[in-house]
């Protein structure tokens, strides 16, 4: 089982990129997906979640901004930012709270790679 998270790059302010972060093995169910991140110098923040309901939180920063969304028939979480800013630059990280695989194991906390954001001109 394992997240791998991709869409990072470099993006001028103003701009918007697309992460997507897709669950892949013998998965039978993920739970809240989520993603953080981390600038340099900076603790990791969550960003977005977003449960298997489709109920969603956001950190202040992003709010208005940046959209969480998922395909659970894909296993996948997206993250849609738009009107980035040079503040948003960090790694992203993608995290799966609970994840149940097809022969009844319980994973717990798993983290995708990380893909770089920068957002500058």
């Amino acid at each position: 089982v394992q997240l791998q998270a991709s869409g990072g790059g470099l993006v001028q302010p103003g701009g918007s990129l697309r992460l997507s972060c897709a669950a892949s093995g013998s998965i039978f169910r993920v739970n809240t997906m989520g993603w953080y991140r981390q600038a340099p110098g900076k603790q990791r923040e969550l960003v977005a979640g977003i449960t298997s309901g489709g109920g969603t939180n956001y950190a202040d920063s992003v709010k208005g901004r940046f959209t969480i969304s998922r395909d659970n028939a894909k296993k996948t979480v997206y993250l849609q930012m738009n009107s980035l800013k040079p503040e948003d630059t960090a790694v992203y990280y993608c995290n799966a709270d609970e994840i149940w695989t097809t022969w009844g194991a319980r994973i717990m906390e798993s983290w995708g790679k990380g893909t770089l954001v920068t957002v500058s001109s």
